[in-house]
């Protein structure tokens, strides 16, 4: 009897020991350690810095306001207050926009979007700071200079290499949204028109037969021709890089929401399709840095990329209104509960400052290798966001 006894108390402690986390006592664990971490990180910088990573010997290491990562700290406090409601963190969040106010003159770049979008864009949701439109206004507009009629997209970079003349990358789909707010909330459709134009000609250009995405197509800005297509940051030119399948995704998901455009649904579906049944996804679900890296499983993960595709994910779940959309969920809180866990999750006073670990900048050039990374943050407590608010209207 007495050997029973111990064999169901045996059986009974390791039941509760493989019982999962409630989503909800989750997200509050995440919150408090993301609260904690993002106040202590301020007094690491100053009137003109933003966070940019750490690197291998956990030396602290700081961005311009002009770096295209810039928005990410301060649009992760906005929503760190938004969940938590702290004062302290709201002060601090507006104290980190207003260092940005000078992007919303900038054309030399596309990352406006990710600057100001992130930073005002969820200030004046919040608090409705009616300044704070005006600055998203004027940088949409500064992104706009970048487009042209004749290719029927917004050139991502300046700097001309590889034999470049109008090089575009997938990540420009993410600063659409920039341009989707400021033509509804001004009136001005020609805002709204250059950012379909551009999401058409993406959708067009960008993609294999598979649904995976090339990181970079160079046009030709005298009739618009795609004149070569490459995988900068990849392993190669025909290779599935990990984050860019998941700008993919986001990107989608967010011109269907908002234009309510179904080839952009279809396009979202598509991604995810071949996202979540790729067979180098691994099982945690966290994928590698590029999904045809050679050295799988002996290569780095990127937090950062399983990040954008869970926010992604849990949006198009709500989008979606076929029998995929659980799918879509199901692995969105897959990634979730991943980098929930001590693998990705930082300890209060570790990593910098930063949420999670384990993320890749750019492989190729040894840049931000298993690090932390401030869009990694971002998009990781934005995808929490979106999971509680669909807990709180069940």
């Amino acid at each position: 009897m007495k050997q029973k006894w111990l064999l169901f108390s045996l059986l009974v402690i390791m039941a509760s020991c493989t019982k999962q986390e409630p989503m909800e006592a989750l997200i509050d664990r995440v919150f408090s350690v993301a609260e904690q971490q993002y106040v202590a990180m301020d007094a690491r910088l100053d009137d003109k810095t933003m966070p940019q990573t750490i690197t291998h010997d956990s030396t602290f290491k700081s961005s311009t306001i002009y770096w295209w990562c810039s928005g990410f700290y301060p649009g992760s406090l906005w929503y760190i207050y938004e969940y938590t409601q702290n004062d302290t963190v709201k002060l601090l969040a507006e104290k980190n926009t207003l260092k940005l106010d000078p992007i919303q003159y900038v054309t030399h770049d596309h990352d406006v979007g990710f600057q100001l979008n992130c930073s005002y864009g969820n200030g004046l949701r919040l608090i409705g700071n009616k300044d704070y439109e005006k600055v998203l206004h004027q940088g949409a507009k500064s992104l706009a200079t970048r487009f042209s009629p004749i290719t029927g997209v917004i050139q991502s970079w300046d700097f001309l290499r590889r034999d470049w003349k109008y090089p575009v990358i997938i990540d420009n789909m993410m600063n659409l949204e920039l341009l989707m707010f400021a033509s509804k909330a001004f009136d001005d459709d020609s805002l709204a028109y250059v950012a379909r134009s551009h999401a058409d000609t993406t959708l067009k250009n960008h993609f294999r037969e598979d649904y995976s995405s090339y990181h970079l197509v160079d046009y030709d800005p005298k009739d618009g021709h795609v004149r070569s297509k490459q995988t900068v940051q990849g392993y190669s030119d025909e290779s599935s890089w990990g984050r860019g399948q998941a700008w993919a995704l986001y990107g989608y998901t967010m011109m269907y929401r908002e234009t309510g455009k179904p080839e952009y649904l279809e396009q979202a579906r598509k991604v995810a399709r071949f996202i979540k049944n790729h067979p180098n996804l691994p099982s945690d679900k966290v994928p590698y840095w590029d999904f045809d890296a050679p050295d799988i499983p002996n290569t780095p993960r990127d937090a950062s990329a399983a990040a954008v595709m869970a926010s992604a994910l849990i949006e198009l779940s709500q989008l979606d209104k076929s029998e995929e959309a659980s799918a879509w969920f199901d692995l969105a809180e897959a990634q979730i509960r991943s980098l929930s866990s001590p693998d990705y999750l930082a300890e209060f006073g570790t990593n910098g400052g930063f949420i999670l670990k384990h993320s890749v900048g750019n492989l190729n050039k040894n840049s931000e290798v298993d690090v932390p990374l401030s869009y990694a943050d971002y998009y990781y407590v934005e995808a929490l966001l979106r999971l509680k608010k669909i807990q709180n209207e069940k």
